[in-house]
Protein backbone atom coordinates (compact mmCIF):
# COMPACT_ATOMS: atom_id res chain seq x y z
CA UNK A 1 0.00 0.00 0.00
CA UNK A 2 1.50 3.38 -1.11
CA UNK A 3 2.11 5.60 1.40
CA UNK A 4 2.85 9.53 1.39
CA UNK A 5 4.41 12.80 2.54
CA UNK A 6 5.20 16.08 2.14
CA UNK A 7 6.45 19.38 3.35
CA UNK A 8 4.59 22.49 4.64
CA UNK A 9 4.15 25.18 2.74
CA UNK A 10 5.24 28.56 3.72
CA UNK A 11 3.10 31.67 4.74
CA UNK A 12 3.50 35.25 3.25
CA UNK A 13 5.64 36.26 6.26
CA UNK A 14 8.36 33.31 4.82
CA UNK A 15 7.74 30.75 7.90
CA UNK A 16 6.53 27.37 7.96
CA UNK A 17 2.78 27.40 7.75
CA UNK A 18 1.72 24.55 10.95
CA UNK A 19 -2.04 24.91 10.09
CA UNK A 20 -1.37 23.02 6.75
CA UNK A 21 -0.28 19.84 8.93
CA UNK A 22 -3.95 19.48 10.20
CA UNK A 23 -4.72 20.14 6.51
CA UNK A 24 -2.06 17.51 5.40
CA UNK A 25 -3.83 15.04 8.12
CA UNK A 26 -7.15 15.31 7.48
CA UNK A 27 -6.59 14.29 3.89
CA UNK A 28 -4.90 11.64 4.77
CA UNK A 29 -1.13 11.86 4.61
CA UNK A 30 0.70 9.72 6.28
CA UNK A 31 3.39 11.76 7.31
CA UNK A 32 4.41 15.52 7.42
CA UNK A 33 8.29 15.93 6.50
CA UNK A 34 10.55 18.63 7.39
CA UNK A 35 14.06 18.91 5.93
CA UNK A 36 17.53 19.55 7.95
CA UNK A 37 18.73 21.80 5.50
CA UNK A 38 20.51 24.72 7.19
CA UNK A 39 23.27 26.06 4.72
CA UNK A 40 24.57 29.40 6.42
CA UNK A 41 24.70 32.01 3.72
CA UNK A 42 21.59 33.56 4.02
CA UNK A 43 19.55 30.99 2.78
CA UNK A 44 16.20 31.01 4.48
CA UNK A 45 15.75 27.51 6.68
CA UNK A 46 14.22 26.33 10.32
CA UNK A 47 15.27 23.70 12.68
CA UNK A 48 13.64 20.21 11.65
CA UNK A 49 12.96 19.47 14.97
CA UNK A 50 11.24 22.90 16.05
CA UNK A 51 9.04 22.46 13.29
CA UNK A 52 8.00 18.99 13.77
CA UNK A 53 7.49 19.81 17.27
CA UNK A 54 5.20 22.54 16.34
CA UNK A 55 3.37 20.31 13.89
CA UNK A 56 2.77 17.66 16.39
CA UNK A 57 0.75 20.62 18.68
CA UNK A 58 -1.46 20.62 15.60
CA UNK A 59 -2.21 17.38 14.23
CA UNK A 60 -3.77 13.80 16.55
CA UNK A 61 -1.99 11.48 13.78
CA UNK A 62 0.00 12.25 10.79
CA UNK A 63 3.77 10.78 11.04
CA UNK A 64 6.26 13.23 12.16
CA UNK A 65 8.95 12.83 9.33
CA UNK A 66 12.67 14.01 9.10
CA UNK A 67 13.71 13.87 5.26
CA UNK A 68 16.34 13.86 6.59
CA UNK A 69 18.47 15.19 9.11
CA UNK A 70 21.81 15.33 9.00
CA UNK A 71 23.66 12.97 11.46
CA UNK A 72 27.40 14.90 11.46
CA UNK A 73 25.53 17.88 12.17
CA UNK A 74 24.28 17.45 15.53
CA UNK A 75 25.75 15.67 18.65
CA UNK A 76 24.72 12.13 19.03
CA UNK A 77 23.11 12.44 22.67
CA UNK A 78 21.36 15.88 21.86
CA UNK A 79 19.76 14.08 19.00
CA UNK A 80 18.55 11.40 21.03
CA UNK A 81 17.10 13.44 23.80
CA UNK A 82 15.34 15.77 20.90
CA UNK A 83 13.89 11.98 19.61
CA UNK A 84 12.75 11.27 23.09
CA UNK A 85 11.28 14.90 23.87
CA UNK A 86 9.35 14.65 20.72
CA UNK A 87 7.90 10.97 20.88
CA UNK A 88 6.65 12.00 23.93
CA UNK A 89 5.01 15.10 22.36
CA UNK A 90 3.50 13.49 19.80
CA UNK A 91 2.69 10.26 21.02
CA UNK A 92 5.41 8.27 19.41
CA UNK A 93 4.84 9.79 15.57
CA UNK A 94 8.39 10.62 15.12
CA UNK A 95 10.23 8.83 11.63
CA UNK A 96 13.97 9.80 11.74
CA UNK A 97 15.10 9.81 8.50
CA UNK A 98 18.90 10.67 8.58
CA UNK A 99 22.08 10.98 6.44
CA UNK A 100 25.68 11.73 6.09
CA UNK A 101 24.74 15.71 5.17
CA UNK A 102 24.97 17.69 2.53
CA UNK A 103 27.08 20.84 1.51
CA UNK A 104 29.52 19.97 4.05
CA UNK A 105 31.81 22.98 4.17
CA UNK A 106 29.44 25.17 4.28
CA UNK A 107 29.34 28.44 6.61
CA UNK A 108 26.72 26.65 9.02
CA UNK A 109 29.08 23.43 8.67
CA UNK A 110 32.36 25.43 9.88
CA UNK A 111 30.07 27.43 12.57
CA UNK A 112 29.13 24.20 14.19
CA UNK A 113 32.61 22.36 14.18
CA UNK A 114 30.96 19.24 12.12
CA UNK A 115 33.45 16.81 10.54
CA UNK A 116 34.39 17.66 7.02
CA UNK A 117 35.84 14.19 6.64
CA UNK A 118 34.99 11.10 8.08
CA UNK A 119 30.81 11.71 7.94
CA UNK A 120 30.21 8.17 6.82
CA UNK A 121 32.52 6.53 9.92
CA UNK A 122 30.11 9.37 12.53
CA UNK A 123 27.04 8.22 11.10
CA UNK A 124 27.60 4.78 11.83
CA UNK A 125 28.60 5.74 14.96
CA UNK A 126 25.42 7.59 15.80
CA UNK A 127 23.36 5.09 14.51
CA UNK A 128 24.77 1.95 16.66
CA UNK A 129 24.18 4.19 19.55
CA UNK A 130 20.72 6.28 19.04
CA UNK A 131 18.41 3.21 19.71
CA UNK A 132 19.65 2.20 22.86
CA UNK A 133 19.85 6.35 23.82
CA UNK A 134 16.60 6.86 22.72
CA UNK A 135 15.31 3.40 24.93
CA UNK A 136 16.82 4.87 28.16
CA UNK A 137 19.55 2.55 28.26
CA UNK A 138 23.12 2.69 29.57
CA UNK A 139 25.27 3.83 26.07
CA UNK A 140 28.99 4.36 25.68
CA UNK A 141 29.38 7.83 23.57
CA UNK A 142 33.36 7.84 23.09
CA UNK A 143 34.25 7.84 26.97
CA UNK A 144 31.19 8.35 28.22
CA UNK A 145 28.75 5.77 29.74
CA UNK A 146 25.11 8.14 29.43
CA UNK A 147 21.42 7.17 30.00
CA UNK A 148 18.65 9.55 28.85
CA UNK A 149 15.43 9.15 29.97
CA UNK A 150 12.62 9.09 30.11
CA UNK A 151 12.38 6.18 28.03
CA UNK A 152 10.61 6.52 24.38
CA UNK A 153 9.97 4.03 21.39
CA UNK A 154 12.67 4.13 18.85
CA UNK A 155 11.38 5.74 15.78
CA UNK A 156 11.50 4.01 12.47
CA UNK A 157 14.68 5.11 11.35
CA UNK A 158 15.00 5.58 7.05
CA UNK A 159 18.93 6.20 5.58
CA UNK A 160 18.91 8.47 2.99
CA UNK A 161 21.23 8.36 0.03
CA UNK A 162 21.43 7.38 -3.28
CA UNK A 163 24.91 5.80 -2.50
CA UNK A 164 25.78 2.20 -2.19
CA UNK A 165 27.43 3.09 0.58
CA UNK A 166 23.93 4.34 1.87
CA UNK A 167 21.84 1.75 0.92
CA UNK A 168 24.51 -0.83 2.88
CA UNK A 169 23.76 1.11 6.16
CA UNK A 170 19.69 1.36 5.59
CA UNK A 171 20.65 -2.82 5.61
CA UNK A 172 22.54 -2.87 8.75
CA UNK A 173 21.18 0.26 10.83
CA UNK A 174 18.13 1.31 9.17
CA UNK A 175 14.73 0.15 9.32
CA UNK A 176 13.95 2.11 5.52
CA UNK A 177 16.30 3.34 2.50
CA UNK A 178 15.42 6.43 1.26
CA UNK A 179 16.61 7.87 -1.60
CA UNK A 180 15.99 10.75 -3.01
CA UNK A 181 15.65 12.42 -6.64
CA UNK A 182 15.42 9.14 -8.72
CA UNK A 183 13.19 8.47 -11.23
CA UNK A 184 11.28 4.68 -11.29
CA UNK A 185 13.28 3.39 -13.86
CA UNK A 186 16.79 4.27 -12.28
CA UNK A 187 15.06 2.73 -8.99
CA UNK A 188 14.29 -0.51 -9.77
CA UNK A 189 18.19 -0.91 -10.67
CA UNK A 190 18.76 0.14 -6.95
CA UNK A 191 16.29 -1.45 -5.59
CA UNK A 192 17.77 -4.49 -7.31
CA UNK A 193 20.89 -3.88 -5.56
CA UNK A 194 19.72 -2.91 -2.24
CA UNK A 195 18.13 -6.67 -2.55
CA UNK A 196 21.95 -7.89 -3.78
CA UNK A 197 23.44 -6.26 -0.91
CA UNK A 198 21.09 -7.72 2.04
CA UNK A 199 21.62 -10.95 0.83
CA UNK A 200 25.09 -10.37 0.98
CA UNK A 201 24.83 -9.67 4.30
CA UNK A 202 22.28 -12.34 5.52
CA UNK A 203 19.92 -9.17 6.48
CA UNK A 204 16.12 -8.46 5.65
CA UNK A 205 16.03 -6.02 2.78
CA UNK A 206 14.56 -2.72 3.93
CA UNK A 207 11.57 -0.54 2.58
CA UNK A 208 11.98 2.02 0.38
CA UNK A 209 11.01 5.55 1.06
CA UNK A 210 11.50 7.77 -2.35
CA UNK A 211 12.25 11.61 -1.45
CA UNK A 212 11.29 13.75 -4.88
CA UNK A 213 9.39 16.81 -5.95
CA UNK A 214 6.36 17.49 -7.77
CA UNK A 215 5.00 20.54 -9.61
CA UNK A 216 1.34 19.71 -9.89
CA UNK A 217 -0.18 22.84 -11.38
CA UNK A 218 1.11 24.22 -15.22
CA UNK A 219 4.30 26.11 -14.60
CA UNK A 220 6.54 25.06 -17.35
CA UNK A 221 8.81 27.83 -15.52
CA UNK A 222 8.85 26.20 -12.47
CA UNK A 223 9.59 22.54 -14.20
CA UNK A 224 12.52 23.85 -16.09
CA UNK A 225 14.30 25.87 -13.01
CA UNK A 226 13.79 22.73 -10.89
CA UNK A 227 15.58 20.44 -14.15
CA UNK A 228 18.03 23.27 -14.67
CA UNK A 229 19.14 22.74 -11.06
CA UNK A 230 19.29 19.29 -11.10
CA UNK A 231 21.85 19.73 -14.02
CA UNK A 232 24.22 22.63 -12.59
CA UNK A 233 24.17 21.82 -8.88
CA UNK A 234 23.25 17.97 -8.73
CA UNK A 235 25.44 17.38 -11.78
CA UNK A 236 22.60 15.19 -13.20
CA UNK A 237 22.55 14.48 -17.15
CA UNK A 238 19.72 16.49 -19.13
CA UNK A 239 17.65 13.50 -19.99
CA UNK A 240 17.99 12.09 -16.27
CA UNK A 241 16.99 15.35 -15.08
CA UNK A 242 14.01 15.69 -16.75
CA UNK A 243 12.92 12.10 -15.37
CA UNK A 244 12.27 13.42 -11.64
CA UNK A 245 9.94 15.90 -11.09
CA UNK A 246 6.35 14.31 -11.31
CA UNK A 247 4.20 16.59 -12.64
CA UNK A 248 0.53 16.19 -14.14
CA UNK A 249 -3.02 16.10 -13.09
CA UNK A 250 -4.21 12.98 -10.23
CA UNK A 251 -4.07 10.46 -13.42
CA UNK A 252 -0.78 11.05 -14.55
CA UNK A 253 0.63 11.38 -10.34
CA UNK A 254 -1.10 8.06 -9.68
CA UNK A 255 0.37 6.21 -12.76
CA UNK A 256 4.02 7.66 -11.34
CA UNK A 257 2.92 6.64 -7.97
CA UNK A 258 2.64 3.37 -9.02
CA UNK A 259 5.66 3.08 -11.30
CA UNK A 260 7.66 3.67 -7.83
CA UNK A 261 5.55 1.30 -6.70
CA UNK A 262 6.32 -1.58 -9.24
CA UNK A 263 9.88 -0.44 -8.50
CA UNK A 264 9.69 -1.24 -4.97
CA UNK A 265 8.93 1.84 -3.14
CA UNK A 266 6.57 1.48 -0.25
CA UNK A 267 6.63 5.38 0.49
CA UNK A 268 6.79 8.23 -1.83
CA UNK A 269 7.75 12.15 -0.01
CA UNK A 270 7.12 14.87 -2.46
CA UNK A 271 8.49 18.45 -1.81
CA UNK A 272 5.18 20.88 -3.75
CA UNK A 273 7.03 23.46 -6.05
CA UNK A 274 5.85 26.11 -8.41
CA UNK A 275 2.74 27.51 -6.58
CA UNK A 276 -1.00 26.86 -4.81
CA UNK A 277 0.58 24.59 -2.62
CA UNK A 278 -3.41 23.64 -1.41
CA UNK A 279 -4.15 22.16 -4.71
CA UNK A 280 -1.02 20.79 -5.02
CA UNK A 281 -1.59 18.98 -2.10
CA UNK A 282 -5.00 17.66 -2.47
CA UNK A 283 -4.04 16.49 -6.32
CA UNK A 284 -1.36 14.01 -4.83
CA UNK A 285 -3.95 13.33 -2.49
CA UNK A 286 -6.20 12.18 -4.70
CA UNK A 287 -3.54 10.39 -6.62
CA UNK A 288 -2.96 8.20 -4.23
CA UNK A 289 -6.89 7.53 -3.53
CA UNK A 290 -7.10 6.39 -7.37
CA UNK A 291 -4.07 4.37 -7.07
CA UNK A 292 -5.45 2.46 -4.22
CA UNK A 293 -8.92 2.28 -5.91
CA UNK A 294 -7.05 0.48 -9.14
CA UNK A 295 -5.24 -1.77 -6.35
CA UNK A 296 -8.12 -3.09 -5.00
CA UNK A 297 -7.12 -1.91 -1.35
CA UNK A 298 -9.26 0.44 1.26
CA UNK A 299 -7.79 4.21 2.83
CA UNK A 300 -4.34 3.77 3.68
CA UNK A 301 -3.07 3.17 7.37
CA UNK A 302 -0.58 5.56 9.06
CA UNK A 303 3.44 4.57 9.88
Amino acid sequence: MMRISTTLPMTQAGVPDIAMARHLEDLGYDAVSMADFIVGDGTPSFDATLVLAAAATATDKIGLEFGVLSLPLHPTAWVAAQMQTLQHLSGNRVVLGVGIGGFPGSPFWRAVGAPLQGRGRWTDAALRALPGLIRGEATKLGEEEITLGPAAPVPPILIGGNSEAAMRRAVLHGDGWAPSLISPAALSKKAARLREIAHELGRPVPPISVGGHAILVHNPAAIESFTRILVNVHRMAPEKAADVPVTGGPEQVAERLHAYAEAGADMVGLSLDGGNWTRQAETLAEARTQLSRSRGTSAPGRP
